[in-house]
């Protein structure tokens, strides 16, 4: 299983705009854009997708922490950004499929053209990014030290400490790890 790294884009960053097709129908039917998936207190942009083993190992957090951004008004996305021709599992239908099996309450998008992954320096799954009520980057990176193999437990200790922050209007840990995952299936 080969890990790549989070890029680590620049604390501070502006959240790029992006308006995508949401495969969760049981959250959001129609497009979802980033002005409204903005949260009272923020948006939390998340990179996923159905087959990564890095993102199976932590889905029932995934879905737990798009529960606790709604309970604190922060918004929260997730964007599959892999090319479908060379990896099926990762379509819509199923990324509909997965939504509902896993109990997501967010938006579930597909980035076909992959832009969007692009204007976020996205590199892998899982791949994390904070915002604030302002549309700055608070935090990128981790979600917390659990991986597959390594009998750490899935806590989202980092990211959920990260929201908490930044839905109260307060600095994140400066200290931020990288997100470790399979990386995105760039269309050639």
């Amino acid at each position: 299983m080969a890990a790549t790294e989070s890029t680590m884009l620049e604390l501070g960053t502006p959240c790029p705009d992006f308006d995508l097709p949401n495969t969760n129908a049981a959250v959001h039917a129609g497009r979802v854009t980033r002005d409204a998936a903005m949260g009272e207190h923020g948006l939390l942009v998340m990179f996923i997708c159905n087959h990564c083993p890095f993102v199976i190992h932590v889905a029932s957090e995934l879905a737990n922490i798009g529960r606790h951004c709604h309970a604190l008004g922060v918004g929260c996305v997730a964007i599959c950004s892999n090319d479908v021709n060379t990896h099926p599992g990762d379509s819509p239908g199923k990324m509909t499929a997965e939504a509902a099996n896993r109990g997501y309450t967010f938006p579930y998008c597909h980035d076909e053209s992959q832009d969007v992954a692009r204007a976020f320096s996205a590199s892998c799954t899982p791949d994390f990014f904070l915002f604030d009520r302002k549309g700055k980057l608070t935090y990128r990176g981790q979600l917390d030290d659990s991986r597959p193999g390594n009998d750490a437990p899935v806590t989202g200790a980092d990211l959920r400490a990260a929201i908490d922050a930044t839905a109260n209007d307060k600095p994140c840990a400066p200290e931020q790890w990288p997100s470790i995952g399979c990386n995105i299936k760039w269309k050639p």
